[in-house]
C-alpha cells in the first residue's frame, strides 16, 4: 500500500470566491463580459517544478537553493540558466500615454500591461510582469528600472509619453546589459515596415518611389518614420496637432526638429488632409481622425494604413464610443490595413493561438 503524500491535495483549502467589488458603478458593470474577464486580472505566477513532498521543497528551497544561491555569487552568468531570468521581461509603464486613453496613471494602466504581460506567454511562452511606476520623471524612472534589473531578461517599456520615452530609453540601453526595447516606438515601426513592403509589392512599386503621410509625431509616429527613412522611402511628411512638421516651424522640440530636417522634402505646411494630395501612402497613427471627404488628388495606387488606438468620444448621451473610420479616399486604396479592433477586417478575422512549448520543457 502506498504512503500516504506528504501534501495531499486535501491540504489546500479551496481557493476563495472572488470578493464583491465594493465600489462597482456604471462604468464597471458586472454584467459586462469585459469586466468579467479582468476580475482578480488575468495573469498569475505558476511554478515550473513539482514539489510534492519535504525532500523536494528542500530542494527547491532552503537549504538546498543556498548552493545555487553560492554558486551564482561566484560566477553571476549562471544565474541565466539557474533562475527565470533569462526568460522573463518587465513591462514597465508610468501611465502617461495609454492607448488612446492619454495620461490615466499607472492604476488604469495595469490592465493594459497585464494584457501585454499575458501576450508574451501566450504567443512567445514569455513570462513577463508588469510594473506601472508611480513617478514620471525620467530621471526617477531610470533609476528605477536600472534597480530592478537584475530581475529580468529585459525590459519592454509601454505607453510612456513621448519626447520622455526616447531619452528614458536611450539612457536605459547605455546602463543596462540586457535588452531594452520600446514597444510603442520598435513594435509599430517594424510591423508597418512589413506591412508598406507588402503593399508596395502589391501596388507593383518600390520604396523609393513612394511618397507617405504620418499622422502623429508621439513615440510610434518618430520610431516608424525613423525606420521607414532608413529602409529608402522616397519621402514622408510627418504632422501632429499643430499641423505638418517642416524646417523653420516654431515650437519644435528637439526630436520635431530633428524629423523636420530629414523629412517633408518639398516643405509642405498645413494640414495632414493638405498633404495628402499626390501621396502613395497614409499612415494613422494619433488618436485623432482625418474628415471623411474623398481626395481625389491622391494617387491611384496609394495605401492606407491605420494604427492607433482612437480616443473615446462622447455622444449626447455621454456614452463614449470608439468610432471605426478609414482616413480620406481609403475605400478606393489599392491596400489597407489596421490594427484597430473594431474594424471589420480585424473582428471578422477568425485566428487560433497555441502557446508555445516553454523552453524550460
Amino acid at each position: 500500500m502506498s504512503a500516504e503524500p506528504a501534501f495531499p491535495a486535501s491540504a489546500y483549502p479551496p481557493p476563495a470566491a472572488p470578493k464583491p467589488t465594493p465600489r462597482l458603478t456604471a462604468a464597471a458593470n458586472p454584467d459586462d463580459p469585459v469586466f468579467a474577464m479582468h476580475r482578480g486580472g488575468k495573469i498569475g505566477v505558476s511554478p515550473t517544478v513539482n514539489v510534492s513532498d519535504p525532500a523536494a521543497l528542500a530542494l527547491a528551497y532552503t537549504p538546498g537553493v543556498a548552493r545555487v544561491c553560492t554558486a551564482i555569487a561566484e560566477h553571476p552568468e549562471l544565474a541565466a540558466d539557474f533562475t527565470w531570468v533569462s526568460n522573463t521581461v518587465a513591462v514597465v509603464t508610468d501611465g502617461t500615454a495609454v492607448l488612446g486613453l492619454g495620461d490615466i496613471g499607472p492604476n488604469a494602466a495595469m490592465p493594459v500591461m497585464e494584457g501585454k504581460a499575458l501576450l508574451f506567454k501566450l504567443f512567445a511562452g514569455v513570462d513577463a510582469v508588469p510594473i506601472c511606476l508611480a513617478c514620471t520623471d525620467p530621471d526617477e524612472i531610470v533609476a528605477t528600472v536600472a534597480a530592478l534589473a537584475p530581475s529580468f531578461g529585459g525590459i519592454n517599456l509601454e505607453d510612456i509619453s513621448a519626447p520622455r520615452c526616447f531619452e528614458i530609453e536611450d539612457r536605459l540601453r547605455d546602463l543596462l546589459d540586457i535588452p531594452v526595447f520600446h514597444d510603442d516606438q520598435h513594435g509599430t515601426a517594424i510591423v508597418t515596415l512589413a506591412a508598406l513592403r507588402s503593399a508596395a509589392r502589391v501596388a507593383g512599386k518600390e520604396l523609393a518611389e513612394l511618397r507617405a503621410v504620418v499622422a502623429g509625431a508621439g513615440a510610434s509616429g518618430v520610431a516608424v518614420t525613423k525606420i521607414l527613412l532608413r529602409a529608402g522611402i522616397g519621402d514622408i511628411a510627418v504632422s501632429d496637432r499643430q499641423g505638418l512638421i517642416y524646417r523653420g516651424r516654431d515650437g519644435l522640440n528637439p526630436v520635431k526638429a530633428a524629423l523636420a530636417a530629414r523629412t517633408n522634402k518639398a516643405g509642405l505646411t498645413g494640414s495632414t488632409e493638405s498633404a495628402l494630395a499626390g501621396a502613395d501612402v497614409f499612415i494613422g497613427l494619433s488618436s485623432g481622425t482625418v474628415p471623411e471627404r474623398p481626395s481625389p488628388r491622391w494617387r491611384p495606387t496609394r495605401s492606407s494604413s491605420r494604427c492607433p488606438t482612437p480616443t473615446p468620444r462622447s455622444t449626447r448621451t455621454s456614452r463614449p464610443t470608439t468610432p471605426w473610420s478609414w482616413p480620406p479616399g481609403a475605400a478606393t486604396s489599392r491596400t489597407r490595413s489596421t490594427t484597430h479592433s473594431r474594424s471589420p477586417a480585424s473582428s471578422a478575422a477568425p485566428w487560433t493561438c497555441a502557446p508555445p512549448a516553454s523552453p524550460r520543457a
